[in-house]
């Protein structure tokens, strides 16, 4: 299991929270993922042998929010 935090411009609200959050636990090995508005990132709890971090920025960035 490996813990990423991951800075994301954009978000600024409940609803991007729910989706950035909605969109990363959708993701097969994602166990968790946590915004934090006020630090502008995303902490996830992942299996790395089911996705990599590269796949977790792409999601936010398919959301609509600029990986920092």
């Amino acid at each position: 299991m490996m813990k990423e935090t991951i800075k994301v411009n954009g978000m600024t609200c409940g609803h991007c929270k729910a989706s950035v959050e909605g969109a990363l636990t959708k993701l097969a090995g994602v166990v968790s993922a946590e915004v934090s508005l006020e630090n502008k990132e995303v902490t996830v709890d992942f299996n790395e042998e089911q996705v990599t971090v590269e796949q977790l920025k792409t999601e936010i960035e398919d959301t609509g929010f600029d990986v920092a």
